[in-house]
Order: C-alpha cells, then sequence, then structure tokens
C-alpha cells in the first residue's frame, strides 16, 4: 500500500485498517470477492485522469488513443469470455446503472414487467417499490414456491398469460439454485415478451461453466464485474447470437433501422452516464483476461464445492437452509429455529470475526431490518484459499456462536480460532 500518512493520515489509517480487517476477518458475503493486485493497480492508475465519454473511436475529447485501446480490449475480451457475445458495453458504472439502461432501452414507463419478488430472493432493481424499477413500471413479482424454496415456474407462466408483460426478467441477489433460462424462453416467447438476465451475482460460475448459459436464451443480459466473476466493482451489459441485430427502431429523419445494441450504448452516454470510469475499465480488462485462464474455471468449481459443503455441514448443524442447498455459491439460512433474527446474529457473527449479511427469506414476516435470515458466499475465501475442510470449520463456529448467541466466552473462543487459520491464508502478503 502506498504509504501517504503525512498527506492524510485520517484516509490511510482506515486504508490499513480496512486491509487488516479483511484480513483478520472470515468474508461470507455472497456479493463480494477479492481481486488480484493487478486490477487495484489499474483502477489506482493515471486512467483516472481521462474523461472520455462516447466510445471508442467516437469520443468528445481528444487524446483518448490509449483510453480507447484499454476499452476495446475489454470489449473484446468480455466477449470472448462471454461466449462470444455479439455485444458489449463495459461502462456502467454499476450493475443497478447497467440495469436502468436496459429498462430504457427494452421498455417504456409504465410497462408491465415480471421479475423475481426481493423477499424471494429478488433484487432490489427487478421492482422493488423504493427503487426506480418500482416506481417507473408497473411490476408484478413472481415468487419461490413455499414447499421447496425454488422459483414456481407455474406461476410465472400464470402471471406471464395473466399480464402479459413487456419484458420478464431473471435474476436474484439471494437464490442459490440455478435458472432454466430454456423454459423462462418459452414463457416469454408465448406473450411476445423480451427475456432479460441479470447474472450479476452468478456471471463468474457461468463463463467457467459451472451454471447454465443464459446467451441462448435471452435477448440482453446484464452483470456486475466484481463478485463472482473477481473484477473491480463496475457494471456491464452483453447480448449474444443475433438478437443484437434483430431487434430496433427506425430513426425518424434518416430512416436507418438502429440495432438494440446502439440503443443501450445511446442510453449509457448520453441517456443516464456521463463521462465513463476509463480506470476501472482498465481493471475490467485485467479481470476478463484473468478469468479467460484455466486456473479460473479450478477456481470457479472450488467456489461451488465449498458452498456445497458449507451447507451441508450448516444443515447437519440443525440449520435451514432455503431450498435444502445450493447450485451457486450462496445460500440463504432461516434462523426462525434458531432464536435470532437476522441482525442479531449478523452482529453476534461480526464480533466473533464472521462477516455475513442480514437477508429477507421467503414469506418472512420480520421488517427489512431485522429479517429471518442471513445471507452465506464462498466466492472471497475461495479466492484466500479456503477448501472444503475449512468450510467445516467455518460451519461449526457458525453454529458454537448462533447457539449461545450472547455468550462472549464463546465469541473470544471463536475469534482466537479464526485468527489463527487466517494467519495461513494471507491476503496481499505484499500489501503488509
Amino acid at each position: 500500500m502506498i504509504n501517504f500518512t503525512k498527506k492524510d493520515p485520517e484516509v490511510f489509517s482506515a486504508l490499513n485498517n480496512e486491509l487488516k480487517r479483511q484480513n483478520g476477518k472470515l468474508e461470507l458475503i455472497a456479493s463480494e470477492n477479492f481481486t488480484s493486485l493487478a486490477v487495484m493497480a489499474a483502477q489506482g492508475s493515471v486512467m483516472t485522469n481521462k474523461y472520455a465519454e462516447g466510445y471508442p473511436g467516437n469520443r468528445y475529447y481528444g487524446g483518448c488513443e490509449y483510453v480507447d485501446i484499454v476499452e476495446n480490449l475489454a470489449r473484446s475480451r468480455a466477449s470472448q469470455l462471454f461466449f462470444n457475445a455479439k455485444y458489449v458495453n463495459v461502462q456502467p458504472h454499476s450493475g443497478s446503472q447497467a440495469n436502468m439502461a436496459v429498462y430504457f432501452t427494452f421498455v417504456n414507463p409504465n410497462d408491465t414487467i415480471l421479475g423475481l419478488d426481493l423477499t424471494h430472493g429478488g433484487h432490489l432493481t427487478h421492482g422493488s417499490k423504493v427503487n426506480f424499477s418500482g416506481k417507473m413500471y408497473q411490476f408484478y413479482a413472481y415468487q419461490t414456491n413455499e414447499k421447496d424454496g425454488r422459483v414456481d415456474l407455474n406461476q410465472v407462466q400464470d402471471f406471464a398469460k395473466k399480464y402479459r408483460p413487456k419484458m420478464i426478467s431473471i435474476g436474484a441477489s439471494a437464490y442459490s439454485r440455478d435458472w432454466d433460462y430454456e423454459a423462462f424462453r418459452k414463457i416469454a416467447d408465448s406473450v411476445d415478451a423480451y427475456l432479460w438476465a441479470d447474472i450479476a451475482h452468478t456471471a463468474g460460475l457461468i463463463v467457467a461453466g459451472e451454471l447454465n448459459n443464459p446467451m441462448k436464451y435471452c435477448h440482453v443480459i446484464s452483470t456486475t464485474t466484481h463478485k463472482t466473476l473477481r473484477g473491480p466493482r463496475g457494471g456491464m451489459i452483453l447480448m449474444g447470437s443475433d438478437f443484437e441485430n434483430k431487434f430496433g427502431i427506425t430513426a425518424p429523419k434518416s430512416g436507418r433501422v438502429k440495432t438494440m445494441g446502439e440503443l443501450i450504448d445511446s442510453q449509457i452516454i448520453p441517456g443516464i452516464q456521463g463521462g465513463p470510469l476509463m480506470h476501472v475499465i482498465a481493471a475490467k480488462a485485467i479481470s476478463f483476461q484473468e478469468a479467460l485462464q484455466p486456473e479460473f474455471k479450478i477456481y470457479a468449481s472450488q467456489v461451488k464445492k465449498n458452498a456445497r459443503v458449507l451447507a451441508q455441514e450448516l444443515m447437519n448443524f440443525d440449520f435451514k437452509i432455503v431450498s435444502g442447498g445450493t447450485d451457486n455459491h450462496l445460500m440463504l439460512i432461516d434462523l426462525r429455529n434458531r432464536g435470532c433474527n437476522g441482525k442479531e446474529a449478523q452482529l453476534a457473527l461480526d464480533e466473533a470475526n464472521i462477516t455475513v449479511n442480514k437477508n429477507a427469506i421467503p414469506f418472512d414476516t420480520e421488517s427489512p431490518l431485522l429479517t429471518s435470515g442471513i445471507r452465506l458466499g464462498t466466492a472471497a475465501l475461495t479466492t484466500r484459499g479456503f477448501k472444503e475442510a475449512e468450510m467445516k470449520q467455518i460451519a461449526g463456529w457458525i453454529s458454537e456462536v448462533l447457539n449461545d448467541i450472547k455468550n462472549e466466552r464463546v465469541k473470544e473462543k471463536v475469534r482466537s480460532e479464526i485468527k489463527e487459520l487466517t494467519k495461513k491464508f494471507i491476503l496481499y502478503p505484499e500489501l503488509i
């Protein structure tokens, strides 16, 4: 870490303490991961100084010859990574802004959309009433089945027939099962709707071949570039096959048909963003190159193995996992049989150096500020080198803490044991 103590000791201290926190605690938040040093270096590079509104070869500013190279590298690598995607936009600052561009391109305000209920594992930008998506569009939420915790495709089909949506969204922030994209496409086709997949959580597992491929069935795909993809925080939009050219509108003056790719480009800039973050795009390019290496597939496979072991061990300790297991990197724990709510569990585990987040569960009766569940994910710890044996240890520690949530001696014991374990898996030793 560059030492700028004399220039800004307060910020330097916070950065240094954050490095210590990441090293000393067990990061189980499913939406987090650890980038390579190369990715972090690119994010802190000279490209943070450059404005580059527009796209490669067509910028509003001069001096863009080198940022053009970087953005073209990011796009070509992303295309290769995502099954030779025909269209790629790497400029969205976040997954939420990528989703906003999808909405603005494919639907109009007040159009009807189907999306997964937030309390059933969905995402804030998929129709929550407190989010722009729920305010601008008429959303109807499909849910998971109460019996098995999986998405109810019969309900999706029934809602599609009843509400005739303009678009159907697939994607979640707390759903542990894979998606049947082909079945969703058949439902979308039956009502002449667009099909959109938000794969923010699972992108890394999808490109590694560990989960189903949405590119064959969805008209448009959005994602973040962090989480399981292990890149910098940011967003991206893709289209595969010939979808980019099959749909479009006729420009009123020229009469030329604009492709959906051109429409998405114009929604990103000038529609919802100004200048792209070229330092972040440089970091994206590096992370895509890393994900194209054979080692990334080994990593993704281990993420899934670790998640399955962690889920099974927790069930052995009488924790209830929503849907009874996991197909991906995450799991949702229903705490209603444990005598505590999600907020209490999150705080107690954090005191024991285990970082998780409280999370609503399907048919939750607690408020969103408390919740009845916690969400766990294995992507970050797998990056550090943790494997099945460590997952079993972690499940035991979680059980110890939550079985006696107010016992400070138990927390101290667990903290001490975690301190010894994390010494074997040092994160960024070059910075320490």
